[in-house]
């Protein structure tokens, strides 16, 4: 994917949404802005962190302290309870497995999902799945969030209680969040709407 004169600032305490036509590379902004691919030229830089100057182990590292992912394929783990599945960030912190259960479980009540953390994924609808994987975006409290379509298989309520989360994480943690969207809710929401072209970036 070939972007030109794509530059993006994006503060604490911001959410903006990033729309444009299928195919125009949104999804490999987000990896670009992760550390998932690494450009071939110009940088990220997160916290005052150019991704650039990292090796795979310490992308990893700041991935999983610094960053909460939303994918549109879910990355679900089947064999893993959905509490496993939301605690797994902080796990991996190395939290304690007691505490690190209770704040997912508070986290999959948030998002709707109370009393489900013994049931695994395959018992779960796809859009049950979508908000499994927000909780656990949600769950550690990451100084930035990506989100990848995060409201596609969400009815209209669900919907609207999950993007009031993402408000409540900019506001409450201090995070910044962005998010590919086509959704107009989505977008209405959101600090600033940006729309990504081959051409970069310009205000929605």
């Amino acid at each position: 994917m070939l972007f030109s004169g794509l530059d993006l600032v994006l503060n604490g305490r911001e959410f903006v949404a990033i729309r444009g036509e299928s195919g125009v590379g949104k999804s490999t902004l987000l990896n670009l802005v992760a550390g998932l691919d690494r450009p071939d030229e110009g940088g990220v830089t997160i916290g005052g962190v150019t991704l650039s100057g990292l090796d795979d182990d310490a992308l990893t590292e700041l991935r999983c302290r610094r960053i909460g992912f939303v994918f549109q394929a879910f990355h679900v783990l089947p064999h893993l309870t959905l509490s496993r599945n939301v605690a797994l960030p902080l796990l991996l912190q190395g939290g304690a497995a007691a505490s690190a259960n209770t704040d997912a479980e508070a986290m999959l009540e948030a998002v709707g999902l109370a009393g489900r953390g013994r049931d695994y994924p395959a018992q779960l609808s796809g859009g049950e799945l979508q908000r499994v994987a927000i909780a656990r975006a949600l769950v550690h409290r990451p100084a930035l969030i990506l989100a990848d379509e995060p409201t596609g298989n969400l009815d209209p309520e669900t919907a609207f209680r999950v993007l009031a989360l993402f408000q409540d994480r900019v506001r409450e943690a201090g995070a910044a969040v962005l998010l590919v969207t086509h959704s107009d809710v989505a977008a209405a929401i959101a600090d600033r709407t940006m729309i990504l072209t081959r051409d970069g970036l310009r205000p929605g």
